[in-house]
């Protein structure tokens, strides 16, 4: 399959897309700006500004969204005001980076060091209480996270690892039973990543212009190229969820090259995704 252009390049580290019928459609980041970009049905694209950074959302069940920002966590109210919580960590050199929320409506986002430090990361649940809870550590880049159909696997990749893992997950035990899902040479940057209904993962793969398609078993059965090399994450979306689609990036490229990254991308992925699974606080 080949992804086409739905937008021109309007961000400068796209990431992090979910579709929701409560917000009326799709919603990204604009990672290093702190803004959040959605998706009109003409097309066009809005900007909201959130912080320093804007690492990842989810809807919220009343309405609104969670939104992760440099050091931890706003809260998007229904009238678009800002609730920041407190932050999770001091460092300045450390950020968040990606997460998604459990079938519980727990938010998980993990972080990264700015100079990707080996081992400096973390990744931090947040509670329907608003307790924020460090459940992983050693992290170099914590990216993608999704859970299967129903609910009892959890997909993750640490970047620097190469590989995407499989956790077991219940609501008292959190994730459990860490195991190798599928590796990936060592040219291979696992970044975001989602399920479908019929519980295969599609995994971006920064650097490398593909989306994969793997089998709950870990076999590789579809391939997505993208015209443009830095592909962030991926996600379902559409009427009938039946879309695919990818945000990617022009982060440290020089002016000229790869002159569609940052666009987003969209393809007919052949299967449904999962509903955007929400923030229960």
């Amino acid at each position: 399959m080949r992804a086409q252009q739905a937008t021109d390049p309007v961000a400068y580290h796209a990431e992090g897309p979910v579709w929701s019928d409560r917000w009326g459609g799709l919603r990204w980041v604009d990672m290093l700006a702190g803004d959040v970009l959605s998706l009109a049905e003409d097309g066009t694209v809005r900007r909201s500004h959130v912080g320093s950074v804007a690492a990842a959302l989810r809807p919220r069940r009343g309405g609104g969204a969670v939104i992760a920002v440099e050091r931890g966590v706003v809260l998007e109210e229904t009238d678009g005001s800002l609730t920041p919580l407190e932050p999770a960590w001091s460092d300045p050199a450390v950020r968040m980076n990606e997460g998604g929320c459990d079938p519980d409506g727990r938010f998980w986002c993990g972080s990264m060091a700015y100079d990707q430090r080996q081992g400096a990361a973390a990744l931090y649940r947040l509670d329907a209480d608003r307790s924020v809870h460090r459940v992983l550590d050693g992290v170099t880049v914590s990216n993608g996270l999704d859970w299967s159909p129903d609910g009892s696997l959890a997909y993750y990749d640490d970047t620097a690892t190469h590989r995407v893992d499989v956790f077991d997950y219940d609501r008292d035990a959190g994730l459990t039973g860490r195991r190798p899902f599928v590796r990936l040479p060592e040219d291979g940057h696992p970044d975001g990543l989602t399920v479908d209904a019929d519980g295969g993962v599609w995994v971006a793969l920064f650097g490398s212009g593909v989306v994969h398609r793997y089998t709950p078993a870990g076999r590789l059965d579809d391939v997505v190229e993208v015209p443009a090399a830095q592909v962030t994450a991926c996600t379902f979306g559409g009427p009938r969820l039946d879309r695919l689609f990818i945000t990617t990036s022009r982060e440290g490229l020089d002016p000229g090259d790869d002159p569609l990254a940052s666009s987003l991308f969209v393809v007919d992925a052949g299967v449904v995704g999962l509903p955007a699974r929400e923030f229960a606080g």
